[in-house]
């Protein structure tokens, strides 16, 4: 998925749709830029939708192939895994759209926000959202698999914009350009069997082994971060702590969310544990990317 910028006013992204990071709706393949569609008027507000990761989350064994961009990127070694899958949704409840605008022009201004992928042959935006698991009794971290991301209107979040159109369509690669934003009242959903939507259990990837226990499934959209040396923030500053974020919204407190799970020694869990691994046809290229 791709994106453009509005006067340095804010910048996003959303679900890379391909091998291993995508949209569950497939993005268009022409370019949804009418700008008098677009509303600049006023803020985003961005949160991550706690009931869709609550509702949706898995504990199986899983083959993965080595194929498969999240193997690739994520450091994972290919073969029976067993990971923690789940489904991420990240609403804009502000008053206005998040808009970026086309990755090609600042992927050709070099200006950081972002990156060409080698696997997905897609840019990516750089910084959009963290996942962390996180262990309740001693606070112990595990990173996922995902690496990338781009910012789609997968689906519409308030029941006001149902009949909304979907302004944000269109990752872009070097040959395409493409099209990145969340309208407002619309989300960005990165459902759990897509590529990188995993947090590997067994050590797979480098990382220490997650025992049986409680863990938290941490989400932080449009995550902050500290200004290098004495540099000031190279995009926005949360005036209330000082720190860096990707883009402007109207709260910047209202980003992280926590959904608390229990992860079994053996044995599938969660409330999808039942259903059907991924496929390559789920992990491999989405339409439109």
């Amino acid at each position: 998925m791709t994106s453009r910028s509005l006067a340095a006013l804010l910048f996003v992204a959303a679900a890379c749709s391909t091998a291993n990071d995508d949209s569950p709706v497939a993005p268009s393949t022409t370019v949804s830029n009418n700008a008098a569609r677009i509303d600049t008027i006023g803020l985003p507000d961005l949160i991550v939708d706690q009931k869709s990761t609550e509702n949706k989350w898995r504990v199986k064994n899983e083959n993965l192939p080595a194929n498969f961009c999240s193997v690739q990127e994520g450091g994972v070694t290919p073969g029976n895994r067993r990971l923690l899958r789940f489904t991420v949704t990240t609403p804009n409840i502000g008053d206005a759209d998040v808009y970026v605008g086309s990755p090609l022009d600042h992927y050709n201004a070099n200006d950081g926000l972002y990156e060409l992928s080698g696997c997905h042959d897609h840019f990516h935006f750089q910084h959009y959202a963290t996942y962390s698991l996180i262990g309740v009794t001693d606070g112990q971290v595990w990173r996922s698999a995902k690496q990338g991301f781009c910012m789609l209107d997968t689906d519409p979040y308030s029941s006001v914009y149902r009949d909304s159109p979907r302004n944000y369509s269109n990752c872009g690669t070097l040959s395409r350009d493409g099209f990145q934003g969340i309208s407002k009242g619309w989300s960005d959903t990165y459902v759990w069997k897509l590529g990188g939507q995993y947090f590997v259990l067994d050590g797979g990837d480098g990382q220490r082994v997650v025992p049986a226990g409680w863990y938290y499934i941490q989400v932080e959209v449009n995550p902050a971060y500290a200004a290098t040396g004495k540099k000031a923030c190279p995009r926005t500053t949360d005036p209330a702590t000082g720190l860096c974020h990707q883009f402007t919204e109207s709260n910047y407190a209202n980003n992280t969310m926590r959904v608390k799970i229990y992860i079994p020694a053996s044995g599938p869990a969660g409330p999808y544990k039942n259903e059907a691994d991924p496929t390559a046809a789920d992990e491999i290229e989405h339409a439109g990317q």
